[in-house]
């Protein structure tokens, strides 16, 4: 697989088209990984000049800033922007919405700007342009539902690059009660992937499953790594892993391309 980095770029005289800012999930966890290396093989296909920062890439601070430690983020984010700087980044594309809302909207006021894109947006400028083609393949006349992940669609207000790739799925896109403007969270993007869950009768990935087990999809999409997880195991509390599967667009069109 063909992913080189900006120090390698940089070396040989190069400027890459776009960074690819992989993310902590998509870097070490093994399911995340899934979805960089499927996102990798679209870039190929589509002979995109890209680079990733490799060991150079830190955590945005995404996750302290959440927490309540401003002090730590700011750390960690002008480390990076001293980095993206030194490297003349002008383009950022990531597979993570929270990667994106950091470095969207909180990296500009520490000297951090960048036309940053979220990998469903990017995929959609690529099929716009022509330069990748998407089937159905093996999902064509399947019943899918998006999950709209807080940090791209309430946060950012992107909802229709997603819809619009799984349309050219040749697909039959339902959507749940709770959708768009009016989701509801998976829980990850309020840390509950990481910490023990507070008084209730219920976990919220469990509720968001529930939104979704009542259209009766065969596929729940995600654009995002956290909400990957939180329905995945929300999925197998409600032992649906073998009828209904959880899979990330890009993921979606690779298989789909056999890519």
């Amino acid at each position: 697989m063909n992913v080189p980095t900006m120090a390698e770029m940089m070396a040989q005289g190069k400027q890459p088209e776009v960074l690819f800012w992989v993310g902590c999930a998509g870097s070490f966890d093994d399911r995340a990984k899934k979805i960089t290396k499927a996102f990798v093989k679209i870039l190929n296909k589509a002979n995109i000049e890209f680079a990733v920062l490799g060991t150079e890439e830190s955590c945005t601070g995404d996750p302290a800033k959440r927490a309540g430690n401003e002090m730590l983020f700011q750390m960690q984010a002008i480390t990076n922007i001293e980095v993206l700087n030194g490297y003349e980044v002008k383009k950022i594309v990531t597979a993570c919405p929270h990667c994106y809302n950091t470095i969207k909207n909180e990296y500009p006021e520490l000297g951090g700007n960048y036309q940053v894109m979220h990998h469903t947006q990017f995929l959609k400028s690529l099929l716009d342009d022509g330069k990748i083609t998407v089937e159905g393949g093996q999902y064509k006349g399947k019943k899918i539902t998006f999950h709209d992940p807080c940090y791209l669609g309430r946060a950012n207000q992107v909802y229709e690059a997603p819809r619009d790739l799984l349309k050219k799925l040749e697909i039959e896109l339902v959507e749940m009660k709770r959708c768009k403007s009016n989701g509801l969270c998976c829980g990850a993007g309020g840390a509950q992937m990481f910490k023990d869950a507070e008084k209730g009768n219920k976990e919220i990935n469990i509720e968001r499953t529930e939104d979704a087990l009542e259209i009766q999809p065969n596929i729940i999409a995600t654009g995002c790594p956290f909400c990957n997880t939180m329905m995945t195991d929300g999925v197998k509390a409600k032992n649906k892993e073998a009828s209904i599967k959880v899979l990330d667009i890009a993921e979606l069109i690779a298989n789909a391309n056999d890519l």
